[in-house]
């Protein structure tokens, strides 16, 4: 099984920074794509940044600029660093993997990590 554990949120201010990170144990076959979602409280899930199976990266346009997603393949982590944080970007941030094992087509979820942008 693949297990996905995310670190990294806490309280921030406006303007400020966080680094989140996504350490990924477990064995998949063939990775499709890795990303990062986020959810508000009372709204819908949605993509932030994600890696696809071709190697580019995907951004929600309303972190454009500000979010930026990268990858240690050596340490098996997935990174978000998000510079200019708004007090709309506060959401629970999930990292997400998405990939092959013999016979299957997974879709893998950390357990998410709070992301509050107050003053």
């Amino acid at each position: 099984q693949v297990q996905l554990v995310e670190s990294g949120g806490g309280l921030v201010q406006p303007g400020g920074s966080l680094r989140l990170s996504c350490a990924v144990s477990g064995t998949i076959f063939k990775i499709d794509t890795m990303g990062w979602y986020r959810q508000a409280p009372g709204k819908q899930r949605e993509l932030v940044a994600a890696f696809t199976s071709g190697g580019s990266t995907n951004y929600a346009d309303s972190v454009k600029g500000r979010f930026t997603i990268s990858r240690d393949n050596s340490k098996n982590t997935l990174f978000l660093q998000m510079n200019t944080l708004k007090p709309e970007d506060t959401a629970v941030y999930y990292c997400n993997l998405k990939g092959w094992q013999p016979g299957k087509y997974l879709t893998n979820w950390g357990q998410g990590t709070l992301v509050t942008v107050s003053s």
